[in-house]
């Protein structure tokens, strides 16, 4: 558990890390090879960090679209000339800050274990 724990930080410090250029737009991030890079790599970490986390783990929290987060990830790293920006910036601008929130929550349920549990 505290090791499925571990990598939801890492999913979360990642998620920091994209979230700290989103603010320049898509625009910029199409514009910048830099940007396109450092967000498509935290992508790759955040798929990664969920495959590393235990099948019993990922089977108790159903509301993580845990298929969908390994799968970006495996794209990413398979397929990266064939990588499509305008999914990734809308990963980025609409799916991470609702995995956040989820991420987040479990977080906060086992760092402090009288939080109700379910979505937040």
């Amino acid at each position: 558990m505290r090791d499925d724990l571990e990598r939801l930080r890492h999913i979360l410090e990642a998620i920091q890390n994209i979230e700290r250029y989103v603010g320049r737009g898509k625009k910029a991030f199409l514009s910048d090879e830099l940007l396109q890079v450092w967000m498509v790599r935290h992508i790759e970490i955040i798929g990664e960090a969920a495959r590393a986390t235990s099948s019993v783990f990922r089977e108790n929290y159903p509301e993580i679209p845990w298929h969908d987060v390994i799968g970006m990830r495996h794209v990413l790293v398979h397929d990266y000339f064939g990588v499509d920006l305008d999914i990734v910036w809308q990963v980025v601008e609409h799916d991470l800050p609702d995995l956040k929130r989820k991420i987040e929550h479990i977080v906060r349920t086992h760092d402090h274990p009288d939080t109700p549990r379910g979505p937040s």
